[in-house]
């Protein structure tokens, strides 16, 4: 049976850049769960590959289907965003190892889902002073700066990622990203370990 990596960490902590580092090795093959969103999408992002892209009547519906593993909810500067996880074809846990961006709250959700023993997770974390600067440096490079929603942000994830919530969550290891390349090789490393050896089955 496959896995679900689901990587977690604070904002402009550098889980996005892992993500795709991890996509695109060759140590541990993994697919990716693309989740959905109703926030404006971001220069450089593109449909499909950072996240789906939908509006409140998009959630709704799949709500109603029944195809809504795990949702979260944010009152952003900005108006109501949500970011939330569908069940769908695309997941064959039977042959296929997964990767996906998530929260706390995902992970656990997840695990109730699939089962706890289907879901690892992998924790990024970083300074909080370079990860507000990575942060300021993304924000200016948008056509619409948004700085007080950046704020709101990185003073949310203290408490959604507070050291009671991870031991809550049974999370005791973290992989520190000051430098992705060393970050990467500790992940794999880590996921060579947990993940079911396909070749041998």
């Amino acid at each position: 049976m496959g896995k679900i990596v689901c990587l977690m960490g604070k904002s402009s902590s550098g889980k996005d850049t892992i993500y795709k580092k991890l996509l695109a090795q060759n140590e541990v093959v993994l697919q990716a769960i693309v989740p959905y969103t109703t926030r404006p999408i971001r220069a450089g992002e593109r449909e499909g590959v950072e996240y789906h892209f939908t509006d409140e009547a998009g959630f709704q519906e799949l709500c109603s289907r029944g195809n809504v593993i795990e949702d979260r909810t944010y009152h952003t500067c900005l108006g109501m965003w949500r970011y939330f996880t569908v069940a769908d074809d695309a997941v064959d846990l039977l042959h296929n190892d997964y990767v996906m961006i998530g929260t706390l709250e995902a992970y656990t959700k997840l695990q109730r889902f699939y089962g706890e023993e289907k879901v690892l997770a992998v924790m990024i974390d970083l300074d909080d002073g370079e990860r507000l600067q990575r942060a300021l440096d993304r924000e200016r490079a948008q056509d619409d700066p948004k700085y007080e929603e950046m704020c709101r942000r990185f003073l949310a994830d203290a408490e959604d990622f507070s050291g009671e919530k991870l031991k809550g969550a049974g999370i005791d290891r973290t992989f520190h990203n000051d430098k992705v390349d060393r970050c990467l090789n500790e992940i794999l490393i880590y996921l060579q370990g947990n993940l079911t050896d396909r070749a041998g089955r």
